[in-house]
């Protein structure tokens, strides 16, 4: 009698078990206890409100704007302009310095610094591999343009959204008041990345292969992203409010993806952790303020007027971003300036905007940058990374607080 042998079932396969990323939660418990802080009376419900109604606006261009960068990632503007870049350079390692530069700069000029630390960074990172160069220079150029490069234009960050609106500047006249400031942050932070990274890092001869040109894999999707940029850029320059601009923009782009690629669109493509994350730390910073903050930062701010007290502003924001996180540097310096004094409101912008890249919490740029460097398997020099950030800190904010005084 022949016995069938049954194979026994095969065990189940193992289940990836979802775990948050640490930002998941910072954002959640800020949430909640920004929640907390409104439910229990330790904000007053006016002021409540009022704070709500002010990000309203942030939150629709955040939320819009960053959704925007992903589809046009995916699109392949990026990677097609990377490695156009390489290709331009010729094999220069000199010359690729500044187009990577430019690009890390022009970037967060107009899609904001979170698109450069979140989008650019793993362009540059596979740049990087496919060239066989040092990933370093590359990463340290999105993490440090994507911080000092965010003055020019109220786009460009959201602490300049809020001191725009506190100044009340339009964006064209807002964006003359910082052009030099930017212009000396941007050429301080081109300057020490070539020093103490670029040169240091660069290839035998200074050259480099450069790679074939990326080809995106739907033309039409790339053509419909890009053109959705240029008119994203092009409603900012015309004074299109920025929710409204970067709403229209995303419209044009997403009817590109529900023509040519539907599964793309998913709900994860929305930035909820930023939106949980700005709205509680709204909410905190402004109770905190009532209950302490404000005095603290009052006294470091000090009533001084003139260059003195530009550059205590400059220096307090950069100094409070480092220890807590720009965001809450900007707010709490923002609370106890009068609006009229215009220059110290903008000196204090420039330190919480150049300032903030001594610790990797100080902006959360800077954390998106670390995770996604993390995740390519890319590990920067810490030491050499922190000594030389707060020499930029330092010397950027100096020198950018400086050449507001010269438009002032």
């Amino acid at each position: 009698m022949k016995l069938d042998v049954v194979a026994p079932p095969a065990p189940p396969a193992p289940t990836t078990r979802w775990r948050p990323h640490p930002l998941d939660l910072v954002a959640v418990v800020l949430a909640v206890v920004g929640a907390a802080c409104a439910l229990s009376g330790l904000l007053p419900r006016a002021e409540t409100t009022a704070t709500l109604h002010r990000i309203l606006p942030l939150l629709l261009f955040l939320g819009t704007v960053i959704v925007l960068a992903e589809l046009t990632a995916v699109a392949g503007v990026f990677d097609v302009l990377a490695s156009r870049l390489a290709i331009a350079s010729r094999g220069r390692w000199a010359a690729l310095f500044l187009l990577c530069g430019g690009l890390a700069t022009l970037t967060t000029l107009v899609l904001n610094l979170d698109t450069t630390a979140v989008l650019l960074t793993p362009v540059l990172l596979a740049l990087a591999r496919t060239l066989r160069v040092p990933a370093a220079p590359l990463a340290v150029t999105t993490v440090w343009l994507a911080n000092t490069a965010s003055l020019l234009l109220p786009v460009s960050n959201l602490t300049n959204l809020l001191a725009a609106d506190r100044v009340g500047l339009a964006p064209l006249t807002y964006a003359t008041r910082m052009a030099l400031p930017q212009l000396v942050a941007v050429a301080v932070t081109m300057a020490l990345l070539w020093f103490t990274w670029w040169r240091r890092d660069q290839p035998t001869g200074g050259r480099f292969v450069p790679p074939a040109a990326h080809v995106p894999a739907d033309p039409v999707l790339h053509r419909t992203a890009l053109a959705g940029c240029l008119l994203f850029i092009g409603g900012i320059l015309a004074g299109v409010q920025i929710g409204l601009a970067s709403t229209v923009a995303l419209a044009l782009v997403l009817v590109g993806f529900v023509v040519r690629s539907p599964a793309t669109l998913r709900p994860g493509l929305v930035p909820v952790r930023l939106l949980l994350f700005v709205t509680g730390l709204f909410l905190v910073v402004q109770t905190l303020g009532r209950h302490g903050l404000d005095d603290v930062v009052g006294t470091m701010l000090g009533a001084d007027g003139g260059a003195l007290g530009a550059l205590r502003a400059g220096g307090t924001g950069a100094l409070i971003a480092n220890a807590l996180n720009n965001l809450p540097a900007y707010l709490a310096g923002e609370s106890v300036l009068p609006a009229g004094d215009a220059t110290r409101l903008l000196a204090l912008l420039i330190g919480t905007n150049v300032g903030p890249l001594a610790a990797p919490w100080a902006s959360l740029a800077t954390l998106l940058w670390f995770e996604r460097c993390r995740a390519a398997g890319v590990a920067v020099p810490l030491t050499r990374f922190v000594l030389t950030s707060i020499l930029l800190a330092v010397t950027g904010t100096l020198g950018a607080v400086g050449a507001l005084l010269l438009v002032s």
